[in-house]
């Protein structure tokens, strides 16, 4: 087997085709149905071994992160903690995915650098127990870890894969910034949706227009940059925030058809066209490393 002391992954975003809010949890999470959509949109880790130093570095160039507190670095320590691995590492990360836009950009990068330090540090750990250390971290990083298309249930975190026809998707970012606590804890916010299934769901096809996001609502009342954006991109079909927001995203037929709105987006927005895909572009990445290294 080959010794890994250098690479780069991806860290995708995702889009929640529906959420529900089916009720409260004693955890202080909510009891929740949805769907996440793997994107190809990525960021981009790189990772390089440091093998006479336990020392964790994380750099991110544009961006000024914390160099402690932030889920990349609580993702590798406690890795490095649940592991006892004695080397360390320096992590890039490059950004593509915005901030606070419900697209799981942190979740995603978390995940990201447990599966990449995994290999790295050849810890040996299987996906259930890098899933299990992710759900510590926070309720989004184990459908990345996983690396599939999901139906989550409880916190989001009880994963069933589902597979989903292959879309392209344009998401709109309307360049605010969505406080997950501020909506889960209003008391607008709708608790008591009533539960669905998986047959229900995929049985309407896309753009599954029949079922809705709960925070949509509450984040429209609090963020009119996020109203704004759903009212312009709904003039093309069935627009749907995604998560908590900000992000909203539209079903599009075609590359083509995605770049002609693409070309009409005001210019204080900024958006993206994406192909939703089966098995996330992270789980790919992986794959290939490790045949190259067997």
């Amino acid at each position: 087997m080959g010794v890994l002391t250098r690479f780069s992954l991806p860290a995708p975003a995702k889009i929640n085709l529906f959420l529900r809010i089916t009720g409260r949890r004693d955890d202080g999470y909510h009891e929740l149905q949805t769907v996440f959509q793997f994107l190809e949109r990525s960021d981009m880790l790189s990772f390089e071994l440091v093998p006479d130093s336990a020392a964790i570095e994380v750099s991110c160039p544009g961006l000024n992160i914390p160099s402690e507190g932030n889920l990349v670095t609580r993702a590798a320590r406690m890795l490095q903690q649940v592991s006892g691995s004695p080397y360390g590492v320096t992590i890039r990360v490059q950004k593509s995915i915005p901030d606070g836009g419900g697209l799981g950009g942190g979740s995603s990068d978390a995940a990201t650098t447990l599966c990449g330090l995994n290999l790295l540090w050849n810890c040996g750990f299987s996906t259930e127990k890098l899933v299990a250390i992710g759900r510590t971290l926070g309720a989004d990083v184990p459908v990345f870890v996983a690396g599939e298309t999901a139906w989550g249930e409880g916190a989001g975190d009880a994963l069933t894969p589902v597979e989903l026809p292959v879309r392209r998707y344009l998401v709109l970012n309307p360049g605010c910034h969505v406080s997950t606590a501020e909506v889960f804890s209003h008391p607008d916010l709708t608790r008591d949706s009533s539960t669905s299934t998986i047959a229900r769901f995929l049985q309407q096809g896309p753009p599954y227009s029949q079922d809705r996001n709960d925070c949509e609502p509450v984040v429209c009342n609090l963020y009119p940059e996020v109203y704004e954006a759903l009212g312009w991109l709904s003039k093309w079909g069935t627009a749907k925030m995604t998560g908590t927001g900000s992000c909203v995203f539209l079903n599009v037929p075609t590359e083509e058809s995605g770049r002609e709105i693409l070309s009409k987006v005001p210019t204080k927005w900024s958006a993206f066209v994406s192909l939703g895909t089966q098995k996330s572009v992270l789980a790919e990445a992986l794959s290939q490393i490790r045949h190259q290294i067997s």
